[in-house]
């Protein structure tokens, strides 16, 4: 199994309510996509409430195989939630590991 994680940093110059929206926003797309993407295992967002931390939304995601990650990762209905963030994100980091 692997397992895909991504932070995404927003822009510093957007309004709390636009952050908040645009987060909120990003979570609902995502994880409606198991219902459309069937490689996805699992998927969940998390919405940082530490204003202390540099990360604003953490992705976790599980897939049988690397193949099946990057099958969604090009998938539209991928591509077309992960576009909510386009002009707002500030930073992106990423890791895929394998998990036993």
């Amino acid at each position: 199994m692997v397992k895909h994680i991504v932070l995404f940093k927003l822009k510093e110059t957007l309004t709390q309510t636009e952050k908040q929206d645009v987060m909120h926003r990003f979570k609902e797309a995502i994880e409606a996509l198991p219902a459309r993407i069937p490689t996805i295992r699992h998927i969940f967002v998390g919405l940082n409430i530490n204003p202390d931390e540099k990360w604003d939304i953490c992705l976790e995601s599980e897939f049988d195989t690397l193949e099946d990650m990057k099958a969604y990762s090009i998938h539209p209905d991928h591509l077309a939630a992960a576009g909510i963030l386009n002009g707002y994100r500030q930073d992106r980091a990423c890791t895929d590991y394998i998990i036993n």
